[in-house]
């Protein structure tokens, strides 16, 4: 699913994020990508994203080198992927239908399909009664799981959730976490950046734990193996 090979970038300040940076993730892994501040997470998400570019190395996402992609075919590139937020980004003068369904909208499809698909998602994530509401009426919980909703609305192959649980209190974070093993569970490969220790622990996924812009551990079952 994803290929970082001998991967490096530099910024142009000589700020060095990444470092030969080698890592393999398959189809329908779920894995914590974790590091104290200035890792280099924000830049391996963005690599993926093609908003930075790699200064040396490939990336393969579900087999084509993206590094080669011209930028025409990026928003193509984009529709396979979707990211939650620490911050939501919803629309506030959308409802929550709407907020989901201009997701659909964005990759052209059709009112038939939006209608249909748009509250099976707002089921999986147990908000078909808030249909109709705007963010503003909504707890932090709930809106995340409406960003949730509108991420997976396109069946990604790949969800990048960046600090998903960051702004929520506890108890509502597992409520988050739920919601994410579910749609792995139904195949979508996730990839989460955190510095949620309790919840790495406890799920206890692979964790791939970056410093300095290095991978320096990369474990099945993994722990967090930070203090912060």
């Amino acid at each position: 699913m994803i290929q970082l090979k001998n991967v490096t970038k530099v910024y142009n300040k000589g700020i060095q994020a990444l470092t030969n940076t080698n890592l393999t993730i398959e189809k329908g892994e779920f894995v914590f990508l974790v590091g104290p501040s200035g890792a280099g997470k924000s830049t391996f998400i963005k690599l993926l994203l093609k908003e930075e570019e790699p200064t040396e190395g490939n990336i393969i996402l579900d087999g084509q080198d993206i590094t080669k992609l011209s930028r025409r075919k990026i928003p193509y590139l984009r529709r396979n992927i979707s990211v939650v937020f620490q911050d939501f980004r919803l629309l506030p003068n959308k409802t929550v239908f709407e907020n989901i369904a201009f997701a659909m909208e964005v990759v052209e499809a059709s009112p038939k399909e939006i209608r249909r698909q748009v509250p099976m998602v707002l089921a999986m994530v147990n908000l078909s009664d808030k249909a109709k509401q705007y963010p503003h009426q909504l707890s932090g919980g709930e809106r995340q799981r409406v960003s949730i909703a509108r991420a997976i609305v396109n069946n990604p192959a790949l969800l990048i959730a960046d600090e998903p649980t960051g702004n929520l209190d506890p108890e509502t974070a597992w409520e988050i976490m739920k919601v994410l093993k579910q749609i792995n569970r139904r195949g979508t490969t996730i990839l989460m950046a955190t510095h949620a220790k309790d919840i790495v622990d406890t799920m206890q996924q692979r964790v791939v734990a970056l410093e300095k812009g290095r991978i320096v551990r990369d474990e099945h079952r993994g722990a967090y193996g930070y203090e912060d």
